[in-house]
């Protein structure tokens, strides 16, 4: 249907949003023109409102992730069988432009933690200087391929456990930041920023100075194209911690799910084996510093990609460091025939879009997940053992099937394998990982996108 109306100049910046809501009820397909400059609506994938000289826009959108866990062995604190349905995600997302100004905003009500913060972003970014874009406000970090790829098309259900191994480098943690970042020469992506992180106030030294940290991205993707992608990536984070506060310092501490997010989903879930690969230390880390390797090579329905991680933390004083390094293999295959989308800009993997609207397009995959944490002191003692280190391993066999490029519906099986001498984090307390050093989890979640 369409329709006209009279926009001109600066006023259809302002009127796009109340024209969405005047029309959008009658637009059931086709765009808006006016006599001036012409609008466009979009109702495929939410709502989209904007001039066709994209001075000025408005989009509504937003993503709904319904999962279910069950696990077993390792993962629950008396090694039997235990489950968990929960929202992992429903985010209402809203952003546009005003002419070079875009903003973005999404809020996540599915979020549950305790005193989290239900602003995922938001962010204002100046495209004047392009290909050089500017972004200030609150966003996640710009680290790891995994990461870049929304949350909506990453292949397996969680993002792979190493980014466990130093989770600052891809959360917020309810900081602010400021960020550069850009395109060139249709081959290289980079970006650079410094995020003051952690708004709990946990990480401020004894003059109320918070943690920032900064971080580097740099991509290099000779090959882009529909149907063949080569990527090769190199990220790097580094911060340091500040004077003691109230006779503590960081602990450096590092724990993961293994790539089951139920385990400890809901606050008041007491059968949570969440493993603990690096003990808190009383004697505390002062300096943080993370490398990245990233490669990805797709052709046609096949990809494979991998990612490697080095942290290194420097302990206080007399205290011994501590390395975590962690690896990646992924491999995936579409079945259908369709290849994954790949933008340059931001460096990322997007939706698969099936190309048979009746059957939807089906997606296999495997994933070899690797961590390991040493420290130069003693991490732990558990059962009169002495621990210095601590590994664990993950095998994720996965299928995807996208319904529509609206509606996707993923299973995953997750066997792991962990140290004997490992610890899991039981609510409240440390203890010995029981009997079982091995265990399996089975996730489902259903993902509506619009």
């Amino acid at each position: 249907m369409i329709r006209k109306h009279s926009f001109r100049g600066v006023v259809a910046g302002f009127a796009t949003s109340a024209l969405a809501l005047a029309v959008s009820t009658q637009a059931f397909a086709g765009t808006v023109t006016t006599d001036g400059t012409d609008i466009v609506i979009k109702t495929k994938g939410g709502l989209e409102v904007a001039t066709t000289d994209k001075q000025y826009s408005f989009k509504l959108g937003g993503r709904i992730q319904a999962d279910f866990d069950s696990f077993d062995g390792f993962y629950t604190t008396n090694n039997e069988t235990g489950n968990e349905a929960y929202l992992r995600r429903a985010q209402l997302e809203f952003g546009g432009n005003y002419k070079d100004w875009k903003y973005q905003m999404n809020v996540d009500f599915g979020d549950n933690r305790s005193g989290s913060n239900k602003f995922d972003e938001a962010s204002i970014t100046y495209t004047g200087f392009a290909p050089v874009n500017i972004r200030i406000g609150r966003f996640d970090p710009d680290f790891s391929l995994e990461k870049a790829t929304s949350s909506k098309w990453v292949t397996a259900i969680e993002r792979s456990a190493i980014l466990d191994l130093a989770s600052w480098t891809t959360d917020h943690e309810g900081g602010m930041g400021i960020q550069v970042n850009g395109t060139t020469a249709g081959m290289f992506y980079g970006s650079a920023s410094v995020q003051q992180q952690d708004s709990s106030n946990s990480l401020e030294d004894e003059n109320g100075k918070d943690v920032n940290s900064f971080f580097v991205r740099g991509v290099f993707a000779p090959i882009v194209s529909e149907n063949q992608v080569l990527h090769f990536g190199l990220d790097y984070a580094k911060r340091s911690y500040g004077n003691e506060r109230d006779g503590t310092r960081f602990n450096g501490a590092i724990t993961s799910r293994l790539g089951v997010r139920g385990l400890t989903e809901n606050a008041t879930n007491v059968n949570s084996g969440a493993l603990s690969l690096g003990n808190s230390d009383a004697a505390g880390f002062e300096d943080d510093a993370v490398v990245g390797l990233e490669f990805a090579y797709m052709t046609g329905p096949f990809s494979v990609q991998s990612e490697y991680l080095k942290r290194n933390l420097g302990g206080y004083a007399a205290n011994g460091d501590r390395e975590a390094t962690g690896y990646n293999v992924q491999l995936a295959y579409t079945l259908t025939g369709e290849s994954r989308i790949y933008k340059l800009d931001g460096a990322k993997f997007d939706s698969i879009k099936p190309s048979n609207k009746q059957t939807g397009a089906w997606e296999v995959f495997y994933r070899y997940d690797n961590l390991n944490v040493q420290d130069d002191d003693i991490m732990a003692t558990v059962g009169g053992v002495t621990i210095d280190e601590t590994e664990a391993k993950v095998h994720t066999l996965g299928v995807n099937w996208y319904v529509n490029e609206a509606v996707k519906v993923s299973a995953n099986y997750l066997m792991t394998s962990t140290d004997n001498d490992t610890v899991k984090l039981q609510p409240g307390r440390f203890a010995a990982g029981d009997t079982d050093d091995s265990g399996n989890a089975i996730s489902i979640r259903a993902q509506y996108v619009f």
